[in-house]
């Protein structure tokens, strides 16, 4: 068995554990978040697509806003303390968007519907920012490299849940009825934070600091620093502001695709539970082809040609995938676009560029990170929009896009070789005696 878990999944015995309960609380907070995505997106095209570009610039300052936020309880709390707190805060929200559309169904109108747009953009960048940061401090540089794509499985699955739910039960129950699933799926992925915390530590690297990190002594010590630390870090860090650009091309790439099929859809029924119904659908068909990628080979890819290899994957794919899309144009060709899109950037870019972050101080794998997964992601998603838009006035349409994929995709690739050389040599400075 131990041959067997060392040669398939690149795990020892004693990993087991916090692997699996790292995999079931990304799968609570990926079907809590997959299970309101649809909704999300049907209230947003309420007013229009035209109308959604406008919501990202909305999510960018809400995230901007709210980062001092994180970074002051990161500063003044104990790391358990903290990450409960987001988890709650989010989770009560829910509770209070449910209690208004029960109670006060009235006062629900076109510009809630925007508000809780742009409230749900902030609320899944955060619990995932949050979830990974929590594992490139718990996990080793190694680690990272051989089972990040694993425990993204746990995700992946809970992503088919939610949609699954989403369509089986927006229309018999209506849309507002999932809030409250969703808010019990955040409390269980707060009890699950607490045991991967608590478990047996399994840290093997030759660092002094990882052999003597425990539990009790990690729970002990708060971050402490400034508010604005993640800020300043990724200004003033090569290394961080790396990881920043690559992250806002990837965005500027995906929103390309998400406002795509926004119009799809739009092109194609009217009705609000409708509407929630088919995004919920494509979401679970697009997920699906993630499982095979994350259970059988990223770890192998990842361990035998590195992380620039893995970082490059997906700049190459989507511009193949933008190509196809531009020769045909069907709704067929964007769900298999979709899904290699996701496939590759789930079952293999994510688990890599989480681990850049497993060779930065621990202080920046919260506070920067946090600048990084929220500020930063959606500033490339309002570039991405304000772009798409903009052609799309000026009569280009897929052909205007591809010529935009195409240059951003090649700075991409090489953003992400450079990168994941970067990680390597920074895994073997800290290696070293």
């Amino acid at each position: 068995m131990r041959g067997m878990l060392s040669r398939l999944f690149n795990l020892r015995r004693d990993e087991v554990a916090p692997v699996l309960v790292a995999s079931l609380f990304f799968f609570f907070i990926l079907t809590a978040l997959m299970l309101l995505r649809p909704a999300r997106d049907a209230l947003g095209m309420e007013r229009g697509i035209e109308e959604v570009r406008w919501l990202f610039v909305g999510t960018a300052v809400a995230t901007l806003l709210v980062n001092p936020i994180f970074g002051w309880m990161v500063s003044r709390f104990r790391r358990l303390h903290f990450i409960s707190a987001t988890y709650a805060f989010f989770a009560l929200s829910l509770v209070g968007f449910w209690a208004l559309l029960l109670f006060a169904p009235g006062a629900v109108g076109e510009r809630s519907g925007q508000v809780f747009y742009v409230w749900f953009s902030v609320f899944n960048l955060f619990v995932t920012m949050v979830f990974w940061a929590l594992l490139a401090d718990r996990f080793s540089s190694e680690q990272g490299k051989r089972f990040f794509a694993l425990i993204a499985v746990g995700g992946t699955l809970g992503a088919i849940f939610g949609p699954w739910l989403a369509s089986r039960l927006a229309e018999p129950l209506g849309t507002p009825n999932l809030l409250l699933v969703a808010a019990l799926l955040l409390a269980l992925a707060i009890a699950t934070a607490w045991l991967l915390v608590w478990i047996r530590p399994d840290r093997r690297t030759g660092t002094a600091e990882a052999q003597l990190a425990t539990p009790q002594a990690e729970e002990a010590v708060r971050i402490g620093g400034s508010a604005w630390a993640g800020f300043r870090a990724v200004f003033s860090s090569p290394y961080l502001a790396g990881i920043a650009g690559f992250i806002v091309i990837m965005t500027v790439m995906a929103t390309f695709i998400y406002f795509t099929r926004l119009q799809m859809v739009a092109a194609a029924v009217d009705d609000l539970d409708a509407r929630t119904g088919l995004l919920g659908s494509i979401d679970m068909w697009t997920q699906i082809a993630v499982l095979a990628l994350q259970v059988t080979l990223t770890g192998h890819i990842i361990k035998r040609f590195g992380l620039a290899f893995a970082l490059a994957a997906l700049p190459i794919a989507t511009a193949i995938g933008f190509i196809g899309l531009a020769i045909y144009g069907s709704f067929v060709v964007l769900i298999l676009l979709e899904a290699t899109n996701r496939a590759v950037q789930r079952g293999l870019t994510r688990p890599a560029r989480e681990t850049l972050y497993t060779v930065v101080g621990r202080e920046d794998k919260y506070k920067a990170k946090a600048f990084i997964d929220t500020f930063v992601y959606r500033a490339g998603d309002v570039i991405g929009a304000q772009t798409e838009g903009l052609l799309g006035r000026l009569g280009l349409a897929l052909g205007g896009l591809v010529s935009v994929v195409l240059p951003l995709a090649v700075v991409w690739a090489a953003l992400g070789i450079w990168l994941g050389r970067a990680q390597q040599r920074r895994t073997a400075a800290r290696s070293a005696p």
